[in-house]
């Protein structure tokens, strides 16, 4: 449901929202205040009222018995009792139909979907949990996991050349997983650290455009979450900084002594002359990575360089603007000043594969 003034410029996002429900079959109710701009109409308001109030005395059903779930990304991996553990490929459409069909059979159908769990908490779960339950994945019939003793239920299941096999738990390792997904900007939505290099550069312009960057990143992180970022000195880092932290590594390998530490471990190779991205060289006097990728020092986190939130400026006009700019990495020119809207020129960039592999370089 949703409600637009006739008159109201936004009154296309609801036109949108409508037409994509459409072709999956379903109806939006558009209420229209009649002649209205940017607010509600006094008479449209008390049908809308008393619409959302009928819904909100039937109640929320607490465990529906179809689901119908579409996400891009693992960061947006769950509707109810359906949690999408791993895609084939990241930012394209992943679908998870399933149903509760009796007592013993749950049905489900996947696409662009490796890794799944099925979880049905206790007083709520209408499966006979006396008999094992049996789920068809995708037309596989396959014995579901045992019942937990809390009476809840839940199923881990895992496809691995094309076929559907129940496993113990998620699987573990270098892979893409909810909340370790990428792009640059999944970093800021959990704590994260700054941190400066207290070193000397291997090229003056290159330290000069991080240390500027850093000083954006911070600016900008106030004007627009109303906060003080965290900033630490790259010899003050802790174990407990590393165990919970992302941390965001500014400058390069010759003065931040982090990055130094790790980027061995790290999918770059970078030094005083040649900056390798994939099988792709820069002269490193002249270009600077941003990038996103699993700690080496803790994987259950992130670790960025020179790179704070990625839209800028040109973008603050409007929140419908306000998403991410680079995907998991990319190669800055820093020969080319920043503006509103990028940190330099954009020589190449891409997102990494499921496995947080390379895949072809977009060169620019």
């Amino acid at each position: 449901m949703a409600y637009s003034g006739e008159i109201d410029k936004q009154k296309q996002a609801a036109d949108v929202m409508a037409r994509e429900l459409k072709r999956e079959g379903l109806e939006l109710t558009h209420l229209i205040g009649p002649q209205t701009e940017h607010k509600y109409h006094p008479d449209t308001k008390l049908e809308l009222d008393r619409r959302i109030d009928s819904i909100v005395a039937r109640g929320r059903d607490p465990l529906p018995r179809t689901i119908k779930f579409t996400t891009w990304t693992l960061r947006y991996n769950q509707m109810r009792w359906v949690t999408v553990d791993a895609l084939a490929q990241h930012w394209e459409q992943a679908r998870v139909e399933a149903e509760i069909k009796d007592a013993t059979t749950v049905q489900v159908k996947t696409q662009n979907v490796t890794a799944l769990t099925l979880t049905m908490p206790p007083g709520l779960c209408p499966l006979d949990l006396a008999r094992k339950p049996t789920v068809v994945l995708d037309e596989q019939r396959l014995e579901a996991a045992p019942v937990m003793s809390d009476h809840s239920w839940t199923a881990h299941f895992s496809k691995r050349n094309g076929k559907w096999l129940p496993i113990d738990k998620p699987e573990e390792g270098l892979a893409k997983r909810h909340g370790l997904q990428g792009p640059i900007d999944d970093a800021f939505l959990s704590s994260f650290v700054m941190v400066r290099p207290t070193g000397k550069p291997q090229h003056e312009r290159i330290g000069a455009w991080a240390h500027n960057e850093l000083q954006h990143a911070l600016t900008q992180w106030r004007g627009m979450f109303r906060g003080e970022a965290r900033i630490k000195d790259d010899t003050t880092i802790t174990d407990t900084d590393i165990a919970h932290s992302n941390l965001i590594l500014w400058g390069d390998p010759a003065n931040n002594k982090l990055l130094a530490r790790i980027l061995d471990k790290l999918p770059i190779r970078w030094d005083a002359q040649t900056l390798k991205i994939g099988d792709q060289s820069f002269p490193a006097n002249q270009h600077a990575p941003i990038l996103i990728y699993p700690n080496p020092l803790n994987p259950q986190r992130y670790v960025v360089l020179n790179s704070g939130f990625t839209f800028r400026e040109a973008d603050y006009l409007t929140n419908a603007r306000q998403v991410p700019r680079l995907p998991d990495w990319a190669v800055v020119d820093v020969s080319v000043p920043p503006d509103p809207r990028l940190p330099g020129r954009v020589a190449a960039a891409n997102f990494f594969g499921e496995r947080w592999e390379w895949l072809p370089v977009q060169a620019r």
